[in-house]
């Protein structure tokens, strides 16, 4: 696939950024030698202003301003995860047990390449607006606030006057030369459960003279795992998944307690209230075995929705640079992605870019050997540097602007 010219040019940057972020991946909350990285890289570009420390202490912004005009942010996140990396590669990681397995490290050298050539465009004096550079720490993991990086970013007032908010997301399941873009809800909300049921406990020998919470526990997992099979329209989309289950010390000591850690995930606000109804009524089932249980739900992530009308953009934008390039459509999966917090607040959407390797092997988001074919690098650069040049120019318009709100869920 021919690149524009004017990314084609700048690919051995976007390499160079990628695999220096590649090599010192940075757990959520701790990116600090990646966000001084980026923030020595904008304050190289003229006219770029930039700010650290936004909403967490490895927030940064940069901000490209040429007068009066309408504003748009583009969103990159920066962390990596907690996996030993498995690729024999010159760019490994260089930190034991912690690996770039979700491509932050592309989306962040992506939004750098757009930040570089819109920084020329606006000094030329033929665009008029604000473009902010959002490069947000932690999308992975959560504090004990049971935030993410979104939120902060957001309250911190990252995205205060901003009219519309883009984003990519690398994707291995597609080869390079091609993009997935999904209206509505396309990535799901994010719960997490931990259940505890209660009995007596005992003595192994003489189970009859209490009650027995791994006895009660069968039941409370089929009922579970049938919420979604048996209590959800089958056009729902959700899933509900136990990780972990903790119980007893000894072979003759029938224990007091069961504890049950899980996911749920969903599209809709109203399925993913359903689901928590459920969640309830199959832990009381315990209730008339002679056990008691309680349970919490720590709400994660909200689903991401993008907006239809911003879509449009990136598929204008697409086609226009690559006329040939393959276009699929449909949700992401029900893997969670806290962009989703913008979306509720700010018209915006995120697609997800092809770059699976030309060798034919699965290399999936968040595992040891994940790596993409940095030959995607430059298309993702043009893509959402020709929807920013687009929307400033007023040939992407949105049909109601609506101003971000700060107030989060949970602060």
């Amino acid at each position: 696939m021919k690149h524009p010219e004017w990314t084609e040019s700048m690919k051995e940057k976007l390499v160079a950024w990628r695999e220096h972020i590649h090599q010192r991946p940075e757990l959520s909350f701790q990116e600090f030698e990646t966000s001084s990285y980026i923030a020595n890289a904008l304050r190289k570009m003229p006219g770029m202003k930039t700010e650290t420390e936004v909403g967490w202490a490895t927030g940064v912004v940069g901000t490209l301003s040429a007068g009066e005009g309408p504003v748009i942010a583009i969103r990159a996140d920066i962390d990596a995860l907690p996996i030993t990396e498995e690729n024999n590669v010159r760019y490994s990681s260089e930190n034991d047990g912690v690996m770039h397995a979700c491509g932050h490290d592309a989306h962040t050298s992506i939004v750098l390449g757009v930040a570089t050539l819109l920084s020329e465009h606006l000094q030329t004096g033929e665009l008029a607006g604000t473009v902010k550079f959002i490069f947000q720490p932690a999308e992975e993991s959560m504090d004990e606030n049971g935030l993410s990086g979104s939120p902060y970013m957001i309250r911190a007032g990252a995205y205060d006057g901003v009219d519309a908010a883009i984003a990519l997301h690398m994707c291995p399941w597609l080869p390079t030369g091609s993009m997935q873009v999904n209206d509505g809800y396309s990535m799901a909300n994010v719960d997490v459960f931990q259940g505890v049921i209660t009995g007596t406990g005992g003595h192994g020998a003489y189970p009859e003279q209490g009650t027995d919470p791994i006895w009660m526990l069968g039941p409370v997992l089929q009922a579970l795992h049938g919420i979604v099979a048996r209590k959800l329209s089958a056009l729902d989309s959700a899933v509900v998944s136990i990780g972990e289950i903790h119980a007893g010390s000894a072979s003759n000591i029938i224990p007091t307690e069961v504890s049950i850690t899980g996911t749920m995930r969903s599209y809709s606000p109203e399925v993913r209230d359903k689901l928590a109804v459920e969640l309830q009524r199959a832990f009381s089932i315990v209730e008339p075995l002679g056990g008691e249980y309680s349970f919490r739900i720590d709400r994660g992530e909200p689903a991401l929705k993008n907006d239809p009308t911003v879509n449009q953009w990136f598929i204008k934008a697409a086609e226009q640079l690559y006329p040939t390039i393959n276009i699929t459509r449909g949700p992401f999966g029900m893997g969670g992605e806290d962009f989703g917090y913008v979306t509720e607040r700010v018209p915006g959407a995120l697609f997800f870019l092809g770059c699976a390797e030309p060798d034919g092997e699965q290399k999936d988001l968040h595992t040891p050997i994940f790596d993409i074919d940095e030959e995607c690098l430059p298309i993702g650069t043009a893509i959402l540097a020709q929807t920013v040049i687009n929307y400033l120019k007023g040939e992407a318009v949105l049909p109601n602007r609506k101003k971000v709100e700060v107030d989060i869920h949970g602060t």
